[in-house]
């Protein structure tokens, strides 16, 4: 993941992609980031399923942006994929759990 992303951010920055195709990336960290003060740190459920839900979304969404430039970026983070499909449907179904 920092592999791809680092490579990601450093092609933008340099020009050699335009900062569209970042913006998926670096929005994903944020909400990344977010996720484990919302889900350990104030135990929000709900606010913790709605960030995963966001993180899922916008890491589909730089894999799609990202898949005309460098492909290989899209099949390193397959296991991130994976990892953040198992961590939403645990996610959610803990908020279900707990209504």
């Amino acid at each position: 993941m920092a592999v791809s992303f680092g490579t990601v951010f450093y092609r933008t920055f340099t020009g050699k992609l335009p900062w569209i195709v970042a913006l998926p990336f670096a929005l994903n960290l944020v909400f990344n980031f977010a996720f484990t003060p919302l889900q350990f740190g104030i135990k929000n459920n709900l606010l913790a399923a709605g960030d995963i839900l966001l993180v899922l979304v916008t890491l589909i969404w730089a894999l799609i942006a990202i898949w005309p430039h460098y492909r290989w970026i899209v099949y390193a983070n397959i296991p991130y994929l994976l990892w953040v499909l198992f961590a939403t449907v645990l996610q959610l179904t803990i908020t279900y759990l707990n209504k």
